[in-house]
Formats: structure tokens, sequence, C-alpha cells
């Protein structure tokens, strides 16, 4: 039987890497979620290519009772790590070395030792993860303060589909947020600093809003009917109307258009 930990101090985990560091944390994380909740501290160090970054590295963790898990490539560095842990007293792992030894005296031909080819393989599928992680955490209005690290903005009234087209942009690499419009609040002002360029509204025409909405009202057992109201509704697209031409955004009528469609159109306008 498996006894759980006693609570003590978070571990510290450095992944050290030449390139991204994807391939390090994927093996750490994996190995975590055989513990439940275990108190750890995963610290990133990635582009790690000259001596002097690496014992750096490997000092900050002894001063900070680290624990050191690497992917580097590079003989000479892994070499380098070896011996700084072993002087430091730092307990380090070698994640890809003993995989990139045993095909290499299999495959009978020696490792191109080159850090970021991983990434370059895979990039297409990196940036598509990376996309979706930061739709989600950019979705309705969250995190405002990080707008500009979006390739596009959506604006737009409720329920005229900016998360559904965000995600679906995400899916394709392009990092998307989007932020809901209301008459009753002032846009975030880090939304009106961004390039006009990046923003997109999306609108819709009034009937064809009122009858989503009036079925999302239904879900909700009638409650808000405010929410499907003809004239409360005109005076929101009005509103986001004005903001579109006050800031220069450019806008697509969504009314009976497929998700795949306005996707395509946002794709065309921001040139990904």
């Amino acid at each position: 039987m498996v006894k759980s930990s006693p609570k003590s101090h978070p571990l510290n985990i450095v992944v050290v890497s030449g390139g991204t560091g994807r391939t390090g944390a994927l093996v750490v994380n994996s190995a975590l979620a055989q513990f439940r909740k275990p108190s750890v501290c995963v610290t990133n160090e990635p582009q790690i290519r000259k001596a002097a970054e690496l014992r750096r590295v490997i000092r900050d963790a002894k001063r900070n009772n680290a624990v050191v898990c690497h992917t580097l490539v590079e003989p000479k560095l892994r070499s380098i790590a070896a011996q700084e842990a072993k002087a430091s007293l730092v307990a380090l792992v070698d994640i890809l070395g003993p995989v990139v030894k045993l095909m290499a005296d299999h495959l009978k031909v020696d490792p191109l030792s080159q850090p970021g080819l991983s990434y370059e393989v895979n990039k297409e599928q990196f940036d598509r993860m990376d996309a979706v992680d930061f739709t989600l955490a950019h979705d309705d209005g969250q995190r405002v303060g990080s707008l500009h690290k979006a390739d596009v903005v959506l604006v737009g009234v409720s329920r005229v589909s900016k998360s559904v087209t965000c995600f679906f942009l995400a899916y394709r690499g392009i990092r998307a947020a989007n932020v809901a419009l209301t008459c009753a609040t002032e846009p975030p002002p880090q939304l009106l600093k961004l390039d006009p360029a990046r923003v997109v509204a999306l609108t819709m025409n009034p009937h064809r809003l009122r009858a989503i909405r009036n079925v999302r009202g239904q879900q909700w057992h009638g409650a808000m009917q405010e929410y499907a109201d003809e004239h409360q509704i005109r005076e929101e697209l009005h509103f986001v109307n004005s903001l579109v031409n006050a800031h220069g955004w450019r806008c697509i009528d969504v009314s009976y258009k497929a998700v795949e469609e306005v996707a395509e159109e946002i794709v065309k306008m921001i040139g990904v």
C-alpha cells in the first residue's frame, strides 16, 4: 500500500532545454499525473544554449533545493550539466539522452544534436495548442491586460457567435480573443488601444438575434426577458455600430453564415 507523503515544502523542478522546453515539460507533467495533488513548483528554462547559462541554472537549482530535468541534445552542454550537477549535489535527470543513444546505436547513425528540431517538426501542432490555450484564457473578456498578444480580437453583443468563432480560429493556430460589448459598460481601454486592423466586430440583424436569444431565454426558464427584447437588441446593435465607426474596426454580419465562413473571412482580413 502506497502512503501519501507528509505535507512539506513544495518540490522545485527545473525543466531545462535548448529549445522551447515543451518536451521536458510534457514528460514531467506526465510523471506528476501519477501522484495525487503533488506539491510541486515547475520552472521552465528554455533556450539554454551556452555553458554560462547552464551553470547559472544549476547554481540556482542548488540554492532553491530543486531537481533538474533536461532535454539538452548538444553533447558539450549535456556533459557540463552532468558535471555541474554532480559537483553541486543537484539531482539531475537526462530525459532524452538515453533514448537518443539507444536509437543511435540501433540506427547506426549519429544524431544531429541540434536543439529545437522537435518544435520545427511539430510546429503546426504546437501553434494550434498555444492558440487554443490562449483563446480559452481570453474568452468573453477575460485577461484584457494581454489582449495585445492576440492575433485578432472579436467583439460584439451577446450571442453573435464570438466564442465559437474564436475556437474555430484557434484550431487553425490563430490566437483569438473575444470581448462582449454592452450599452451598460464602457469597452475596456486595452481594447481601444489595439491596432484597429486586429479587431473584428461580429453583428447580426435584430430579428435573427432575437430568435437566437429567445431560445437561450427558454433555457433560462423565461428569466431575463429583456435579453430577447427587440428594442433592447436594437440599442445594443446600434451601440456596437457606433464603436465600429468610431474606432475603424471591420465588421462582419454573421446573421446567416456558418462559423466556417465567418472564420475564413476573418483569416483573409487579418492576413494570417
